[in-house]
């Protein structure tokens, strides 16, 4: 495929925001020369650049000189774009001044110089916006958490308790007998989740379109049932994002609210370094796994030169892929800090970001374990949803890694973060426990029946997209629960 082309396959596919054009990194690209579809492409490249640097006034008042006729025809791309402007005016809301004093508040010495240097450091994250600098809507509470000499981030960690409460899940999984794939400590839970639009969100009569999460079978979960809806639902079909659809006309002046009830098995799973080596294969490269789990994914996993550089500078001369995905997961664990995240949609390439930012979420840094991963050939991919710890409960993102001989064995980098010194410090390593609610095995895929506008969620799923006929409606206009009715081991 010419680069014009899969530029416009990026700019065109299931998320239309800047995201999918890569904030302009793949806008040096040469222009398609297919006469519409090239000017398709050279007024979204232009607009991606102008967001991807901040001039959003520049980029709004490109698609406001588009002709009519244009601004017909390129409707949902348009929305999806001053959607991406609004997200990252709505994370970039915070002065310098009412920063510093937000600063000064928990750090009453920090002077100038200091912040500054956090600055520098990107323990503050800012952009210039039109022309002025704006910061990071969670920039300063971050700061106890990015800063770890300054704040003491595992210091916090351990306050919570966190080794002897993981420990004691662990032991709990492990006391019980394993199947011959190391899934153990099977437990039934049945979730109620619900989603509640706001009165008047959308206008009366028109049809409220919703998708919720729902759990799939992967090893470690099953006999997934769906008890109960508020309205007709219908399944998603051939998505990595598994969901239930349902839709209501809207009544004037009354919230509208979706509602199911669900139950499934879960299990834990943990494989030990020594039993995976010792049934280590050759990858058959040549298969469609290998194939498929090694392969770029734009616009976020993206193993390329410099991917394969620095994945190599990790690893050195070790060739055994357990010992390799070990090092990388110890490499990202003992330098990427947990650290609140801005719209996923508004970065062009959350592994780099991660990078170049020294921090990351639990999404942030599953995504650079996984390219990471496929940059020295080891199959790797995607697994999200939530986290259903006692106390816990939260949405939470991980990952699998593919090893020849074993299958597809979990892997959260981001709890590698909390057990990091412990005696649980490789557990998440190669295993998972068992308080997980999983319902993506990937990433940008689109939904199930396909949603018309961009999502609010345009990387992953798990809080539920809402939509209507007039466009995606934003998260400031509806809330969702997951609610843990029952939790208990299988009898």
């Amino acid at each position: 495929m010419k680069s014009g082309k899969i530029l416009a396959t990026i700019l065109t596919g299931t998320i239309l925001g800047l995201a999918s054009c890569a904030g302009g990194k793949y806008a040096e690209t040469k222009e398609s020369n297919d006469g519409a579809a090239g000017a398709e492409v050279k007024w979204k490249t232009e607009a991606c650049k102008l967001v991807h640097s901040g001039e959003l006034n520049k980029a709004v008042a490109l698609m406001d000189s588009l002709s009519d006729g244009e601004k017909g025809e390129y409707a949902l791309q348009i929305d999806s774009l001053r959607e991406i402007i609004d997200r990252l005016r709505y994370d970039f809301a915070v002065t310098p001044e009412e920063g510093v004093k937000m600063v000064k508040e928990i750090v009453p010495e920090a002077d100038d110089e200091l912040i500054a240097e956090w600055k520098g450091k990107k323990y503050i994250e800012t952009m210039t916006i039109d022309g002025s600098e704006m910061w990071f809507r969670k920039a300063v509470r971050n700061l106890r958490l990015i800063d770890v000499d300054d704040f003491g981030l595992y210091n916090k960690l351990e306050k919570r308790g966190v080794e002897e409460d993981y420990t004691g899940y662990h032991n709990d999984m492990m006391a019980k007998d394993a199947d011959d794939r190391g899934t153990r400590n099977w437990h039934l839970a049945k979730i109620t989740f619900t989603l509640d639009v706001d009165a008047d969100a959308v206008p009366a009569g028109e049809m409220v379109r919703v998708w919720l999460p729902f759990p799939f079978e992967n090893g470690r979960q099953r006999n997934i049932r769906l008890i109960s809806t508020s309205h007709k639902p219908t399944m998603s079909e051939g998505s990595v994002h598994h969901t239930v659809y349902m839709e209501t006309p809207a009544e004037a002046g009354k919230p509208t609210q979706f509602s199911m009830e669900l139950s499934y098995e879960v299990g834990g799973q943990y494989f030990s370094l020594d039993d995976l080596k010792r049934n280590l294969k050759p990858y058959d490269k040549d298969s469609e796994l290998y194939r498929r789990y090694t392969a770029t994914e734009y616009p976020h996993i993206v193993p390329n030169e410099k991917m394969r550089e620095l994945a190599k500078s990790i690893v050195g001369d070790e060739t055994n892929p357990v010992e390799q995905a070990s090092m990388i997961y110890d490499w990202i664990v003992a330098r990427y800090p947990w650290a609140g995240a801005r719209d996923y949609s508004t970065i062009p390439n959350i592994p780099e970001y991660v990078l170049e930012n020294g921090h990351g979420d639990c999404g942030q840094v599953s995504l650079l374990n996984i390219t990471l991963l496929r940059s020295l050939g080891i199959p790797a991919r995607w697994e999200s949803g939530w986290m259903l710890h006692p106390g816990e409960k939260n949405l939470h993102d991980w990952g699998e890694i593919y090893f020849e001989g074993t299958g597809w064995v979990p892997c959260d980098v981001s709890f590698g973060r909390s057990t990091k010194g412990t005696a649980l410090k490789d557990i998440y390593k190669t295993g998972t426990d068992i308080y997980r609610f999983a319902t993506n095995e990937g990433v940008n895929g689109k939904l199930s029946p396909e949603k018309l506008y961009i999502r609010c969620e345009t990387v992953d799923f798990q809080i539920g997209e809402v939509e209507w006929r007039g466009g995606n409606l934003p998260m400031q206009k509806w809330s969702s629960n997951l609610n843990i009715d029952k939790f208990e081991p299988v009898k």
